[in-house]
């Protein structure tokens, strides 16, 4: 399967080194949208959201280590971007969908797999590094850009 690196825009925004980004990069590559305007927004929502006392993710304005995307305001927030969500895996049902061109849908994705989301673009990986495997990585379920419908 192709791949093709992109930070999402994130070295034209000023950023330098590593982060834990993937959900800002993907979400960037995927809508078309400067990163800086994701990650703001994004950003926000982290602090924002309302914490649990489990949770490791801190009351902060950042986006560059995680963002817990089972929290309602990201769901609308990529319902307001123009995505809608689509389950590939269940509850004890296994894997059914592989991070494989053949398996997912031409268009704009954020693929949800473990510990990371990645943009596909017409079956075509777009991320800072390969995340497939030798296997085929499991996709949990994506976000489909419904760019004008």
């Amino acid at each position: 399967m192709t791949f093709i690196y992109n930070d999402g825009g994130r070295a034209d925004a000023g950023y330098k080194g590593d982060a834990g980004d993937c959900v800002c990069r993907a979400i960037s590559i995927a809508s078309k949208r400067p990163y800086q305007e994701v990650y703001n927004r994004l950003a926000e929502g982290n602090k924002n959201q309302r914490q649990s006392k489990k949770s490791k993710h801190k009351k902060i304005r950042s986006a560059r280590n995680g963002i817990s995307t089972s929290k309602k305001w990201f769901k609308d927030y990529m319902t307001e971007l123009g995505f809608e969500w689509v389950s590939c895996m269940g509850i004890g049902t296994g894997c059914k969908t592989h991070l494989d061109a053949n398996e997912l849908p031409k268009g704009r994705l954020v693929c949800r797999v473990s510990k990371h989301l990645t943009a596909m673009i017409d079956g075509v990986i777009h991320d800072t590094y390969n995340p497939q495997r030798d296997t085929g990585r499991c996709v949990y379920g994506y976000w489909i850009y419904r760019e004008g419908e």
